[in-house]
């Protein structure tokens, strides 16, 4: 069981059904205040990814989703985010969304010549469709 030590209280945790129904303790408090820096900078690329993982932690997928569509919509050089979303659309059973995803983010990283992520996101296309 893998447990995230945080300030919430028990009655806070939230069993992920997406991950073998392990339990997170998930601290409200830092999705509180990702969404008051948003306030302040509502295009910030970081604050959104890191926004829709904590949303992942706690299962909720579309809010993460969107997050990251929003992010790549707006900015498609952000290229850690293909990865995530394409696991989050594989969960989802989007099999043949996560592959464009994927080969999005294969593009991108080609470009921006981070070969570290292109390997990642080969990696999880190959894992995906072999």
């Amino acid at each position: 069981m893998v447990v995230y030590a945080t300030k919430t209280k028990i009655s806070d945790a939230k069993v992920n059904p997406g991950n073998s129904g392990q339990i997170f303790y998930i601290n409200m408090d830092r999705i509180e205040k990702l969404k008051e820096f948003l306030k302040a900078s509502p295009t910030d690329s970081f604050l959104q990814h890191a926004l829709a993982l904590e949303y992942i932690k706690l299962g909720n997928d579309e809010e993460a989703k969107q997050l990251f569509r929003e992010i790549l919509n707006r900015e498609p050089g952000y290229i850690g985010s293909y990865y995530h979303l394409g696991k989050l659309l594989e969960r989802n059973k989007d099999e043949e969304g996560a592959v464009k995803v994927y080969e999005q983010g294969m593009e991108e990283a080609k470009k921006a010549g981070d070969n570290h992520a292109f390997g990642e996101l080969r990696g999880a296309l190959e894992e995906l469709i072999f």
